[in-house]
């Protein structure tokens, strides 16, 4: 992830916590989905998203987006592997977890050259090898 978009996700994730401490959890889950969107392209800050997210449900006592935030969990491990991901998602539990969205106007400058394409190579490499020691194992 570049610093700006880094720098960009760490500003949306305070802006959550902010919110959340002076109580406002409507903002909070706000602040947190946009976080989302700029982290989907690092695995590390996609997860951190969905973990804040599912913290925040649990706080709320909201069971549907509890649910909803470990199936997100679970399943955005196969997508990053795959390469997959959708881009503009907020993450909530409200929107289909594959479906891609506009992003914010504010937002796409930091978005504008990300390619699911980039890294392919790697997580192609990571896979292979994450298979092959697996099948000799026995």
């Amino acid at each position: 992830m570049k610093s700006e978009v880094r720098a960009a996700f760490a500003r949306e994730m305070a802006s959550a916590r902010s919110a959340e401490a002076a109580g406002d959890l409507a903002l909070a889950k706000r602040q947190l989905e946009r976080a989302h969107i700029l982290g989907q392209q690092c695995y590390a800050a996609h997860m951190q998203s969905h973990c804040h997210m599912l913290r925040l449900a649990i706080r709320q006592r909201d069971a549907k987006e509890a649910r909803g935030q470990i199936v997100r969990l679970i399943g955005a491990t196969r997508f990053h592997i795959a390469g997959w991901v959708p881009i503009g998602n907020s993450g909530g539990a409200d929107v289909p977890p594959t479906l891609p969205m506009p992003i914010p106007s504010d937002l796409q400058p930091y978005l504008a050259d990300f390619s699911l394409r980039k890294g392919l190579i790697i997580r192609g490499a990571l896979l292979a090898a994450l298979l092959s020691a697996i099948f000799t194992m026995n």
